[in-house]
């Protein structure tokens, strides 16, 4: 019984340090701490997040104690952790508001009711100077500089700030807050992890494991995932645009995204990974199954199968889905000409129907050949409606992109 719990929650995990140190923390016989901290820096959470999301309810599950630490004091540091530059730093005002927003997107993985939640500002924003000098007593510039992204920014000259040197410190001395028994992280945490071991060696706590799982990639296949990079899937994007996104990632990448994206399990990973190489399997229908688990983890049941229905309406058969919502835009998008009749401008048109967050945006989408009204291509910012708005564009449907739909209902506010 214990081996297979120690199994389920070793499934998985890219590097557990120190070897053996997991199952002699389990022997302890009693719920084990188990940390993970949150720097509230982006609005999104991306499957890739949750790939350490999902370990922690792993551990809930088993009985243990998630303890979630948001790190409103250290995000104003900045963590340069796989950075090549030093990160800008955020306002508490800025850091508060991704806390609230990200914080809702979690409960979509970990049980809320479950979770010890704490701001590491509780302990460190009354450290004095004296205390942060005792914390940087306990490490030497020579072992930060065995991190890969600052031992790369020192060799090629890139600044590096005194502050960051202090970050790894400062996520290390939250795990002897807390008392921590394991930390999670990626695989780009480890460093920092292993310095928390250090610190509460120091201050005579048995030190945490450290327990680090691997980094999507992401749609390209290449690159870990990344909202800076463009290249993610957000847990709380619609179910269509989120099977969009997905069937769009390269084959090679759906075994993978199987194995830290679903609950579809090891084993059914491993025939998933020698069909695929033995073409027993046609990897858009595996790509298919995969969307269609991710979907129904983050929108329940049979959404999965609804996504992929508007999907095959959309690019197989090429037809307008059935539900597009209705969009009153304001009068302002439309123009009168001096021979007396009407116009519209398409991209504040697009911009105040929703399909795009902005004008230029919408201009640029409009460029790439992206902006259609009724399956037509609309390359002219400004289109003739004839008569008073909306004119003869009244009741069109407007698509942008293959995934975002929205019919023009009217004038209103």
């Amino acid at each position: 019984m214990a081996d297979d719990a120690l199994a389920r929650l070793q499934s998985g995990a890219a590097e557990i340090a120190p070897e053996g140190g997991l199952a002699e923390k389990l022997a302890l016989g009693r719920p084990l701490r188990v940390k993970l901290g949150l720097d509230p820096t982006a609005p999104t959470v991306t499957l890739g997040w949750a790939v350490v999301l999902r370990k922690l309810r792993q551990f809930q599950d088993a009985g243990h104690q998630a303890v979630l630490i948001v790190g409103d004091f250290t995000a104003r540091v900045g963590d340069p952790s796989g950075r090549s530059s030093t990160r800008p730093t955020l306002s508490k005002e800025q850091v508060d508001a991704f806390a609230e927003h990200v914080l809702s997107q979690f409960w979509k993985v970990i049980d809320r009711d479950r979770v010890e939640l704490r701001r590491n500002s509780e302990w460190l924003e009354p450290l004095g100077v004296e205390d942060v000098l005792r914390l940087t007593a306990s490490t030497t510039v020579a072992r930060m500089l065995e991190r890969d992204d600052f031992a790369s920014r020192y060799a090629a000259g890139k600044p590096i700030s005194l502050m960051e040197f202090l970050y790894p410190l400062l996520q290390g001395y939250d795990s002897v807050a807390v008392a921590a028994d394991v930390e999670l992280g990626g695989t780009d945490q480890l460093f920092n992890l292993l310095v928390g071991r250090e610190l509460q060696k120091d201050m005579r706590q048995d030190p945490q494991i450290a327990l680090t799982m691997p980094l999507l990639e992401g749609l390209d296949g290449v690159q870990k995932m990344s909202q800076s990079l463009g290249n993610y899937v957000g847990i709380d994007e619609p179910p269509e645009e989120m099977f969009g996104k997905l069937m769009s990632i390269p084959d090679g990448c759906i075994a993978r995204y199987e194995l830290l994206g679903t609950d579809l399990g090891p084993e059914d990973n491993a025939r998933v990974v020698t069909a695929l190489a033995d073409g027993l399997l046609h990897p858009n229908e595996e790509k298919r199954r995969m969307a269609r688990a991710i979907v129904d983890l983050y929108h329940g049941p049979g959404s999965g199968d609804a996504a992929e229905r508007r999907f095959d309406l959309v690019h197989k058969h090429h037809e307008i889905p059935g539900d597009v919502q209705d969009v009153r835009v304001p009068a302002s998008v439309f123009r009168k000409q001096q021979d007396g009749t009407w116009s519209v401008h398409v991209p504040a048109l697009i911009e105040a129907m929703g399909l795009a967050p902005s004008r230029s945006e919408a201009r640029r989408l409009q460029t790439q050949g992206g902006v259609r009204m009724n399956g037509q291509q609309q390359s002219s910012e400004d289109l003739p409606i004839g008569g008073e708005p909306p004119g003869a564009i009244s009741g069109s449907v407007w698509q942008v992109g293959r995934r975002r739909f929205a019919r023009l209902a009217g004038i209103g506010d």
